[in-house]
């Protein structure tokens, strides 16, 4: 076989990747296009309700168990860490506001929602919004002054973002195979990664997404949502393993705030520095 023939091949083969990943057969070539596009298939999920398999690694060990959630656009959530004689834990958010139960410590925390404030249960530091975005299959992205796309080897978009100050971001999507001859604005996109590194280089985060499954939504259609998100930040790692996901419920003001129980005294807790200093997001 000639040297131009191996070459010929070898170009379609980086082009087209395996029979079943290819690129669309009409790719988005801009990127702001297909972020909106992304951001439009995840607008029907106004609220959550699941139950996931956690499985934390980090500097206090390893930590597995059930946890409850509920969350609601644009940073409302509750997550309660369940034992077998019920919650050891609940975290609640209205979106300014923050409220810990620890049961096995005996402490109720209040003050206001943040980073900080979130990961004392959690483990990783996201704000309620960027939370919410990350567990429903979005992503917060920064407020970038370049934006590059393109179609990767395994037929999925890889958007960067550069910010005017040097920091970067990777979000990489796919389309289902069933998508890849429609026009651009009618494909889907699902979040397969979203990788954001300082102007430094280092990475802050890397979160990912596996397991799609279609979850209807009440009121009518559905949504390919992630059923295993794993998110590496802040020297902890964790795994998120939904069982069941519940799509536009109904959820009580209530359930985003609680107050200390009997006998118990409430301590005000400070949000770090570093709080205030988060990169904004688009």
């Amino acid at each position: 076989m000639s040297y131009r023939l191996l070459s010929a091949l070898a170009l379609s083969l980086a082009l087209t990747g395996c029979a079943g990943a290819r690129c669309p057969t009409r790719p988005f070539t801009a990127a702001a296009p297909a972020l909106a596009r992304a951001r439009t298939t995840r607008e029907p999920i106004r609220s959550m309700r699941a139950e996931a398999r956690v499985d934390q690694r980090g500097g206090e060990g390893r930590i597995r168990g059930t946890v409850l959630m509920m969350l609601e656009r644009p940073g409302r959530l509750r997550f309660d860490a369940m034992t077998q004689f019920g919650p050891a834990a609940v975290l609640t958010s209205d979106g300014p506001a923050f409220e810990l139960l620890d049961q096995r410590e005996g402490r109720f925390l209040r003050g206001r929602s943040c980073p900080s404030n979130i990961a004392r249960l959690l483990g990783v530091e996201f704000s309620g919004e960027d939370l919410v975005l990350l567990l429903t299959g979005d992503s917060p992205r920064i407020e970038a002054a370049h934006r590059a796309i393109a179609c990767t080897g395994d037929g999925s978009y890889l958007i960067t973002l550069e910010g005017q100050g040097g920091e970067r971001q990777e979000l990489e999507y796919d389309v289902p195979s069933s998508d890849r001859e429609l026009v651009p604005g009618a494909q889907r996109l699902r979040l397969r990664r979203s990788e954001r590194h300082g102007a430094d280089g280092a990475r802050i985060y890397r979160v990912t997404y596996d397991d799609y499954r279609e979850v209807e939504v009440e009121g009518g259609g559905r949504v390919a949502m992630p059923f295993a998100i794993h998110f590496v930040a802040d020297g902890a790692d964790t795994l998120v393993r939904f069982r069941q996901i519940e799509l536009g419920v109904q959820v009580e003001d209530a359930s985003f705030r609680q107050d200390a129980p009997p006998g118990m005294v409430a301590e005000e807790v400070a949000c770090d520095e570093a709080d205030a200093g988060s990169a904004a997001s688009e």
